[in-house]
């Protein structure tokens, strides 16, 4: 991953697509995929164009992120989808004054040797966005940059595909069992392992507490759900809750990771979650009998989905 400075030019001409690409998911695959097979047609570079931050982050500072992909993931994604380089631009207020040719001009072709640029069906760039499609062309006449328009607006499970709507699938319903149509992958999040109330372990059910590496990254809807618990490279079958544990009178939001299989101690290990179905709301439970009641449905409910999703994998 690059962060693009006055110093960097990329001498090999190339071929580029722009945008935030917040999760990278099937609609921005499209539009890289036609990018990256039009760049080898025409013997050019692929390469993407993103930024370091979004846009509302520079003019609003109480505005908190909610990403569905973090830079370095954004960046993995990409490259699986054919890109050779992702070049991050600071997003300052600088570059945010540039209008849309400024902006082809003197980043795209000057610093960046593009001779394609492949743009989205709606997508707009450069100063209030007033600008669109038809004006990238002519300014890409002039600068010797050829201008090419992605496909229509993508539609999987019935919604059209955008990182905003996958943003409230996730946060207000935790609709994560639609993201594999979406994100064409399974919604994840990773951290580090860290000491917790040992309430879990009390219970029977000991738990790893998850601190996210990202304070950005989109954390579902509170519930709990069926996962898959990866540490150093080992796929466990596990159960978690996101929540403020409500029946203890929990005030802050914990990750916690029940591996249904015993496993040592995991503090201080790194662990990926990879979020399968959610199994229900966070609720409030008169005793704590009444909370290991549902704990055991819980454990039985993930048994059957893992062992479904194991099969439906095998296939």
């Amino acid at each position: 991953m690059m962060i693009l400075s006055p110093e960097i030019h990329l001498s090999t001409p190339s071929a580029a697509t722009i945008g935030c690409f917040d999760g990278v998911h099937r609609g921005h695959q499209m539009l890289v995929k036609m990018m990256v097979r039009e760049a080898r047609q025409r013997g050019l570079k692929p390469i993407a164009v993103t930024f370091d931050r979004l846009p509302r982050q520079l003019f609003d500072p109480t505005f908190q992120p909610q990403v569905l992909s973090t830079l370095e993931e954004k960046e993995t994604y990409l490259k699986e989808l054919g890109v050779e380089e992702v070049i991050v631009l600071p997003f300052t207020h600088q570059l945010s004054a540039l209008s849309a040719e400024a902006f082809m001009r003197e980043i795209l072709r000057d610093q960046l040797s593009v001779e394609l640029l492949v743009t989205g069906y709606d997508h707009r760039f450069g100063h209030d966005r007033t600008e669109g499609f038809d004006d990238y062309v002519r300014y890409g006449q002039r600068l010797g940059i050829d201008v090419m328009r992605g496909d229509v607006a993508v539609m999987a499970n019935q919604m059209a595909v955008s990182s905003t709507v996958i943003r409230q699938l996730l946060a207000e319903e935790g609709r994560v069992e639609v993201m594999p149509e979406v994100l064409t992958r399974r919604y994840t999040i990773s951290g580090r392992v860290v000491s917790g109330e040992h309430i879990g372990h009390e219970l029977g059910f000991p738990t790893a507490n998850l601190e996210p590496d990202s304070k950005e990254k989109l954390i579902p809807a509170s519930g709990a759900y069926a996962v898959w618990a990866m540490v150093d490279d080992h796929r466990m079958p596990a159960m978690m809750n996101i929540g403020t544990r409500p029946t203890f009178e929990g005030k802050q939001q914990t990750l916690e990771v029940h591996i249904l299989k015993t496993v040592g101690n995991l503090y201080g290990q790194s662990m990926t979650v990879e979020f399968v179905c959610r199994l229900r709301a966070e609720q409030r439970f008169d005793s704590r009998e009444a909370l290991v009641v549902q704990l055991e449905r819980d454990k039985k409910t993930t048994e059957d989905i893992l062992y479904n999703d194991i099969k439906t994998t095998e296939i």
